[in-house]
């Protein structure tokens, strides 16, 4: 489970924020911040894994909250969510070690992408065992992209990218395998449509379909993640 703690000075934007991420998977909203100073504080007493943050506070900027927690040794990720845009502020964003970097206004799609690949990302490196390329270039690619871009890049028509990065990451996530109807569940789609995206994972070689059969009706199709 991932602990999060949101920081936005506007009420409504951190609701929403909130919302997405209670709805992900995985993930559990510890805090929620309307300033720089708040959210330092509840850093300390919460111990959040993953900070969504806003560069724009009313008592410091997003920059001078990743500072302080880095010079205070404080293990913590932040992902930002902002309208801002400047190269600088952008640049050393960057520099402070942030795993993501979401522009406002963003579709919750957006979001929810940059969830899933930091899950993604967590699992990588919390196993035991050392990383291969392949793993390496889904942590670092941007927005942890799952999986790599060039997997991806020219998908049947009808599929999108950032579902098949939902899709893929809640498979890779899912022990030992996952049914159709239990991935639509987990990302808010029909049946039909997890299903597509599903078997387009099998036809590209990053899954494994297997039939489970019951006491009555048709075997139900199970999806394993086998990449990695």
């Amino acid at each position: 489970m991932c602990d999060v703690l949101i920081v936005d000075d506007d009420f409504m934007v951190a609701r929403a924020h909130e919302r997405i991420v209670a709805q992900q998977v995985g993930f559990t909203v510890v805090g929620v911040a309307a300033s720089g100073s708040d959210a330092l504080a509840q850093i300390v007493d919460k111990a959040p894994h993953l900070v969504l943050l806003d560069m724009f506070l009313p008592d410091m900027t997003g920059l001078d909250v990743i500072r302080r927690a880095r010079e205070a040794g404080w293990a913590v990720d932040f992902l930002v969510l902002s309208a801002a845009r400047e190269a600088e502020m952008v640049t050393a964003a960057l520099q402070g070690g942030i795993v993501s970097y979401l522009l406002k206004p963003f579709k919750i799609i957006e979001l929810q992408s940059r969830l899933a690949g930091y899950v993604e990302r967590r699992r990588l490196l919390d196993r035991a065992g050392d990383l291969n390329q392949s793993e390496l270039d889904r942590m670092i690619a941007p927005a942890f992209a799952v999986p790599p871009a060039g997997a991806i890049s020219a998908l049947p028509k009808g599929l999108s990218k950032e579902t098949t990065a939902l899709t893929t990451a809640a498979l890779a996530n899912s022990k030992p395998d996952l049914a159709a109807s239990e991935c639509a569940e987990l990302l808010g789609l029909s049946r039909v449509v997890a299903r597509k995206y599903l078997e387009y994972l099998v036809a590209t070689g990053q899954a494994a379909v297997s039939l489970r059969y019951g006491q009555t009706g048709r075997p139900q199709r199970r999806y394993a993640w086998v990449v990695g």
